[in-house]
């Protein structure tokens, strides 16, 4: 028999059931009633097939099922994949057929649209939310299950989220979000040292902005779970509706991306001076380069000591982080890396270089993975002998360890705090008839921090315009991973191997910005 964990789910539901678990608009669960809708739904997919060891797709945006859903799944031992719902059909195949997943939940307003999703797999249950159609359970159906026997969870479920490298094909991470066994002491006091820099405390009030399809919206999730708090969750980011819900809700934590507190410092200076943000105890910010000059409008706003800024990758987990009295001291900086966490700046050739220079950066933590999801073993061009990382960036070390990360070695393109991978975006346009070759970048945006821009070389005697190429792109690629603007150009500029040179596409847009990132 499985005894109920501390600050879990049933431990709450046993000892404060009608204190508020999560929030969400209108709607709220109480830990007894999130406890119970998990046993039902947990039931509800038990007798439609489900079982331990299943990988479950969850493709939704940030609503009060999600939480549900992966208390279910944490009863039946199963495994979580969160999916991007703004992934095409023809991407959410490609993640189903690499992951194995036979399980998919969504909130899709027309779940019929994933249905070419499906084919030729072995998809045993397709779940929606919302919307009925053909082929797929209506959730509200799993709630019909009956809540008994009570469930017991096994713990957090294994986290699966995807990630692309430099060939632009989607790879599964398992994330290590949870504690191991107790023999294995790094990892445990690596992560609860990662848990501490979320500033939370019993009592507190999280709201949730960040998408539950990146590490970091599960990870608040649970975390406020462990602490027995509240979560408020708001499904589409609102820059004023964030102030509104901070002070109806009296929230104490909250982690953006960049982009979000731009949203907010472009407010009307009254309407910012109208709301109450007294509550706020602590501020994340993260995901992408963050400007000092927004940093120091978020603590002239929220207050000082509140901001802290982490820095992590899907492949290690979290790796640094800047506390909120380094904030002025350490302008531009990362922060110090995290107990376990072993941080090597190198040089082309793979030498390690002294305090100060900057080169290619090198991860080394507990969390570290060795493949990726049904993959071979990385080799030794990613992950060395040692266990360390290439995590993709540039940077340098401060004499006092700080890190600094000043670029990026992969091609990798940051809009609004999401990863975008231009190779993934160019293979999709190499499909236009009349393209021959294309260079994907990102460029400048004050709002997003980075845009993607294309470049396209047409087929010899071919014609065709910006426009109709904008217009495929549109049926191969999720909104966010479009390109904002494209030019057609005579040529790409290569080096005598025919490799394109990137850099002399950046080059123009970046010139005289302190990052190149």
């Amino acid at each position: 028999m499985i005894e109920i964990q501390p600050n879990s789910v049933e431990f709450w539901a046993a000892n404060r059931p009608d204190d508020i678990a999560f929030v969400e608009g209108d709607r709220q669960l109480t830990w007894s009633q999130l406890n119970d809708a998990a046993n039902r739904v947990a039931h509800g997919l038990t007798a439609r097939g489900v079982a331990a060891g299943d990988i479950v797709v969850l493709r939704t945006q940030i609503r009060i099922e999600w939480p549900i859903l992966s208390e279910a799944l944490g009863k039946l031992g199963c495994s979580l994949l969160g999916l991007n719902w703004r992934l095409t059909a023809a991407e959410t195949k490609y993640v189903l057929s690499n992951s194995g997943a036979q399980v998919v939940v969504c909130d899709d307003t027309d779940p019929s649209a994933l249905v070419p999703a499906f084919d030729g797999l072995l998809v045993k249950l397709a779940v929606s939310i919302d919307k009925s159609s053909p082929g797929f359970v209506d959730f509200s159906d799993l709630l019909k299950a009956a809540a008994e026997p009570a469930l017991v969870s096994r713990g957090r479920p294994p986290l699966i989220l995807y990630t692309s490298g430099t060939t632009g094909l989607p790879k599964g991470v398992v994330s290590a979000l949870q504690p191991v066994a107790k023999i294995d002491t790094k990892t445990n006091e690596y992560l609860a040292d990662v848990a501490q820099t979320r500033r939370g405390h019993p009592g507190g009030v999280s709201l949730l902005t960040l998408p539950l399809h990146h590490g970091a919206g599960p990870s608040q999730v649970w975390g406020a779970i462990q602490l027995g708090n509240t979560t408020v969750m708001m499904r589409r980011f609102d820059p004023e509706g964030v102030l509104r819900l901070i002070a109806k809700h009296r929230v104490t934590n909250w982690t953006g991306v960049p982009t979000m507190y731009k949203r907010l410092a472009a407010l009307p200076r009254d309407l910012l001076e109208s709301h109450d943000v007294s509550s706020i105890r602590a501020l994340s910010v993260g995901a992408a380069p963050v400007p000092y000059q927004l940093k120091r409008w978020i603590i002239d706003y929220f207050g000082d000591g509140v901001l802290g800024e982490g820095y992590g990758a899907t492949e290690v987990g979290m790796i640094s982080f800047l506390p909120p009295d380094m904030q002025d001291k350490k302008p531009g900086s990362s922060g110090r890396p995290h107990k376990h966490v072993h941080i090597s700046i190198r040089d082309t050739q793979g030498n390690e270089l002294p305090r100060s220079q900057t080169g290619e950066i090198w991860i080394r933590t507990p969390a570290t993975i060795r493949s990726y999801l049904n993959g071979k073993p990385l080799s030794p061009d990613t992950l060395d002998a040692d266990g360390y990382f290439r995590v993709g960036d540039v940077g340098m070390l401060d004499d006092d360890g700080y890190l600094f990360i000043t670029d990026r070695a992969k091609d990798m393109i940051i809009a609004g705090g999401v990863n975008i991978y231009p190779a993934e975006i160019e293979a999709a346009i190499l499909k236009h008839p009349d393209v021959q070759d294309v260079a994907v970048i990102g460029i400048p945006d004050e709002e997003f921090g980075e845009q993607i821009k294309a470049f396209c070389e047409l087929k010899p005697g071919h014609q065709t315009d910006e426009g109709s190429i904008l217009d495929f792109c549109r049926e191969h690629l999720a909104s966010y991973k479009r390109p904002k603007t494209l030019s057609i150009v005579e040529e790409l500029p290569r080096n005598t191997m025919g490799k394109l040179l990137k850099r002399d596409l950046r080059e123009p847009y970046w010139k005289g910005r302190e990052r190149n990132v």
